[in-house]
């Protein structure tokens, strides 16, 4: 458990494919941006919010998920989703949210990274080490990679926050 106080300056970076893959495939639901936010800012001094998203080119949609993200106090970087030939699709922000954490890092007191992917160990061994800032990550226990959470100065398990974080889409009914 680390100190948190009103003066922190932090950083919240959001890999959005991993946590919306996340609640969909554990609760069958989708993130409650605004809620998410409070979770990882804590009453501190937010610098940065960022969520990376992939564009799957769905009209309205992406439209409506891009509104929600924005109007949660998020800014939103995306990149559209790469289909190579024989059919295989691709999208992801490592390198992306990798370089943004490293940048922001020397600027803030804390990077909060949401996601549980492992391929972000360096990432949190170089905050910690190089810039000398907290490194967080939030994310879902269950599908949080051990070593990941182990390295992180905290780490918040959403899974004990489902309530508040995870809602299920109202289903439109037909005739």
């Amino acid at each position: 458990m680390i100190v948190r106080n009103p003066n922190q300056r932090v950083a919240v970076l959001v890999d959005v494919q991993n946590l919306y893959y996340s609640a969909r495939n554990l609760y069958n639901g989708k993130i409650n941006f605004a809620k998410l936010l409070e979770v990882c800012v804590q009453g501190r001094i937010l610098t940065r919010a960022i969520a990376y998203v992939i564009n799957t080119d769905e009209e309205g949609k992406t439209n409506d998920f891009f509104d929600a993200v924005n109007s949660a106090g998020f800014e939103t970087k995306e990149k559209p989703l790469q289909t190579f030939f024989g059919g295989s699709k691709k999208g992801d922000w490592d390198v992306g949210i990798a370089m943004d954490a490293v940048r922001l890092g020397a600027k803030v007191d804390s990077v909060v990274l949401v996601s549980g992917d492992g391929d972000f160990r360096p990432v949190v061994n170089y905050l910690q080490q190089h810039h000398g800032c907290l490194a967080e990550v939030v994310a879902f226990g269950k599908t949080t990679n051990n070593e990941l959470r182990e390295m992180a100065d905290d780490f918040i398990d959403l899974d004990d926050r489902k309530k508040d974080i995870v809602f299920k889409e109202r289903r439109k009914w037909s005739r």
